[in-house]
């Protein structure tokens, strides 16, 4: 293993040890802030320390096993090759633990995340499309037992959606569905087109993580502008007969938002700030990570919203990632939420790259 990289873990297990001392500290344990801070970096690092101190027991063990390879007998000479055959092979998956374990955490994975789907190119098919992928999200998050809820929505004149706009909570959903921004195409014949001809159209899916603490990002309220107008819905029951919408608009950055989902003015408004928050915070943290190659560069693709990500074909019952080598045949399953594989295959390919960037560092 690298140098660089064994020092990386010795470092970690120096600041373990450091922590474990503090944290039995009563002062320490006094300060809640702190304490919190210090007890969950110390279980951040535990599996990591835990590896490496097996790791350096298994090294040992190589070191005294290679002096039995030179002894007189012929049957310890043999048995001592076989052992080191077996530690050699276990060093070398330590090492892969090790390092996926040094790979720096998402600080975002544990949190909740706002969905926004959007129609673009294909017209009312695109429209069609934005509820077919709402619906699902909507039936993966049934089956990972999380909670959606709409936000807002824009229905288009000829059925489905210009635009819906959800919150989704639950465990680690951004973790899973930090890789779905971007373009989704889709393939099918229309059930207006007459000669069966197949039609292509685009929708853009964004993912935001929801910031955890209104705190995080002020918003000065004279940068704010706040419009109310009754929520456009499918009718009935839908319809609110007060102006219970809110769109908030931030006048420097042009960012707006708006909630329509609950009847209450109050909690729409509060739901919006969150909303618009986020943007803000993901603005400022592209901003910040410009010169860096920006923060998507390290997931999976370049992670630009305009990059075709998916293909959804319906002719050949396909589903087909583009930035990796992924093709289901069951395209019915795929888009009632069986998302599994997928995820899988695109959280270790991001695992891949940030191993390799973090050799190449190490070099």
């Amino acid at each position: 293993m690298l140098k660089s990289i064994i020092q990386r873990l010795e470092l970690a297990e120096e600041r373990f040890n450091f922590l474990e001392k503090e944290i039995s500290q009563s002062e320490i344990i006094n300060n809640q802030k702190i304490y919190t801070s210090y007890t969950k970096e110390y279980s951040d690092l535990k599996p990591l320390v835990e590896k490496h101190q097996e790791y350096k027991v298994i090294l040992r063990e190589i070191d005294d096993t290679k002096i039995l390879i030179d002894d007189s007998d012929g049957e310890i000479r043999d048995l001592a090759k076989e052992e080191l055959l077996k530690l050699n092979n276990l060093v070398v998956n330590l090492e892969k633990d090790l390092k996926k374990l040094l790979i720096p955490k998402n600080s975002d994975d544990e949190k909740d995340i706002f969905l926004e789907i959007r129609a673009g190119t294909g017209g009312d098919e695109a429209g069609l499309f934005v509820g077919d992928l709402f619906r699902m999200f909507s039936r993966l998050s049934e089956r990972s037992k999380w909670k959606i809820e709409m936000i807002s929505s824009r229905e288009a004149e000829k059925g489905g959606y210009k635009e819906i706009v959800a919150k989704i909570s639950g465990k680690q959903v951004f973790r899973y569905l930090q890789f779905e921004s971007g373009v989704h195409r889709v393939q099918r014949v229309p059930e207006t087109e007459s000669q069966g001809r197949v039609h292509t159209s685009a929708c853009s899916v964004v993912i935001l993580p929801v910031i955890e603490s209104l705190d995080e990002i002020e918003i000065d309220k004279s940068d704010l502008r706040v419009d109310t107008f009754r929520a456009s819905g499918a009718g009935g029951q839908h319809v609110n007969k007060t102006d219970s919408a809110v769109r908030l608009t931030h006048i420097p950055s042009g960012i707006v938002v708006e909630c329509q989902d609950g009847r209450s003015q109050h909690k729409n408004k509060a739901k919006a700030m969150i909303l618009l928050q986020s943007k803000l915070m993901e603005k400022a943290s592209d901003e910040q990570n410009t010169e860096l190659d920006k923060k998507r560069k390290n997931m999976v693709g370049s992670g630009d919203r305009s990059e075709k990500i998916r293909t959804y074909n319906f002719p050949q019952n396909r589903v087909t990632d583009h930035r990796i080598d992924f093709t289901s045949h069951n395209l019915e399953a795929f888009l009632d939420g069986d998302m599994e594989d997928i995820f899988k295959a695109l959280i270790e390919e991001n695992q891949s790259r940030m191993l390799l960037k973090l050799e190449n560092e190490a070099i």
